[in-house]
């Protein structure tokens, strides 16, 4: 009976102690720290490809190398060098059988600056039909390691049109993808397009903590510095995308998650910490990041996107993106059984975030990776504004949220629970 008294008096004990040492590093004060230097107009809005966002990626270095956190491979670096190629149409013209197909209905995705295409060409001739979902379709076929001719139904020229305009760099690969808007379906065909390419440079930065019992099992902490960077004047006569909280939220919780798991120093996986550039322009950070591992060895992956303002519940509170997609949020609630903290599914599933931020790429590799958040994405008055300023978050709150992410993905960490892995199958 007196053995039974003493594990019950103790075990509030410890949880207090446990509670005091993760406040002393993660906090408030800390967190303002680092948010006021990744958002501060000195980082001129942090955009890819600026000489803001090399600023950003050097700081991350360096609180990354204060931690302790080891570089990848030893490779005595954090970043990760990558490039992109962004191409300027020239021309482009094409013959179905015996007609001609407008300019303005070809659009290719290509690192090419000369496509020279015909039925022989060895492309894989695909259709995007009326009804189906343009943006998935699109996507797959933009992502594939295999050529495609895609012939897209005249129903869908808006979706087209914008494709066109909206065209992003890429990543430097052999394969290219036409997109046609037509009703034809032709048996021959002439294809030529010209564009100017030019190499872009981009970093993410990654620190690794290296794990004791289960080294080879991986569990990612992850959120995006780049932003927007610099542009029109609003209102007020700021020119500066700040982007506190998009995301420089997320980056400040993984700093301070590295720090508080060195210091804890019992991660039994190994933790990956990653800032990933180019979010803002498409994801191409993550992108990279992810076929540097094996996906079948992440065991989890953390993504923090925009946490430094009070959910729709308020304060203790964030959601999790694609949270029936995995058993990972029920294992981060058991977790935090007790506290004042509480997690909750995505409210907003019409605005698809489980596929816009930097968990997606692995996700569709089926590891358990989802965002957390807490940006109220039906009304949240800053996003993508220049006043999206420290001065609008409530960093206590933000501090909270840190600390439920440490806390809950305890066991995760530790190896002792495993994420049940996305169906691959099911997502579009």
């Amino acid at each position: 009976m007196k053995k039974i008294m003493l594990i019950g008096l103790l075990t509030p004990i410890t949880h207090f102690v446990f509670a005091q040492d993760i406040d002393k590093v993660i906090n408030a004060t800390e967190a303002t720290r680092i948010e006021k230097i990744l958002s501060s107009d000195e980082m001129q809005g942090r955009a890819a490809f600026t000489a803001g966002a090399d600023k950003a990626a050097a700081f991350i270095q360096k609180e990354f190398k204060a931690i302790g956190l080891e570089t990848p491979d030893n490779s005595g670096t954090y970043l990760q060098d990558f490039s992109l190629v962004k191409t300027r149409f020239i021309s482009a013209k094409a013959k179905f059988d015996n007609d001609t197909i407008a300019t303005k209905n070809i659009v290719t995705f290509t690192s090419n600056p000369e496509l020279h295409i015909n039925q022989d060409s060895g492309y894989v001739k695909a259709f995007i039909k009326p009804g189906d979902n343009f943006n998935a379709e699109a996507f797959k076929y933009i992502q594939s390691e295999k050529s495609y001719l895609v012939l897209v139904d005249t129903s869908f020229a808006k979706e087209v049109k914008r494709m066109s305009s909206f065209k992003r760099p890429s990543f430097n690969k052999p394969r290219s993808t036409l997109f046609i808007l037509t009703t034809l379906d032709p048996t021959k065909y002439e294809i030529d397009v010209k564009h100017e390419v030019s190499k872009l440079k981009l970093a993410n930065v990654v620190g690794i903590l290296p794990g004791k019992s289960k080294a080879n099992e991986f569990v990612i902490f992850s959120g995006h510095y780049d932003h927007l960077g610099i542009g029109k004047p609003d209102a007020r006569g700021d020119s500066i995308y700040n982007g506190a909280n998009d995301d420089a939220s997320g980056t400040t919780a993984v700093i301070m998650l590295a720090k508080y798991f060195k210091q804890l120093d019992n991660n039994e996986r190994t933790l990956i910490f990653v800032a990933f550039a180019a979010e803002e322009q498409g994801g191409y950070g993550s992108q990279y990041f992810s076929k540097q591992y094996d996906p079948i060895k992440v065991a989890a992956m953390f993504n923090i996107e925009m946490i430094g303002t009070e959910s729709k519940w308020g304060t203790n509170s964030a959601y999790i993106t694609g949270y029936e997609k995995t058993d990972m949020g029920k294992i981060l609630e058991k977790n935090l059984q007790g506290s004042k903290f509480a997690f909750y599914p995505d409210p907003y599933t019409t605005e698809n975030l489980f596929y816009r931020s930097d968990n997606a790429t692995l996700a569709r590799q089926g590891v358990p990776a989802h965002t957390i958040s807490t940006s109220k994405m039906d009304d949240e008055p800053n996003y993508h504004k220049q006043s999206d300023e420290i001065g609008t978050l409530d960093m206590n709150n933000m501090a909270e949220v840190i600390k439920a992410i440490a806390i809950s993905s305890a066991s995760i960490v530790a190896g002792k629970d495993s994420p049940t892995r996305v169906d691959s199958k099911s997502l579009k």
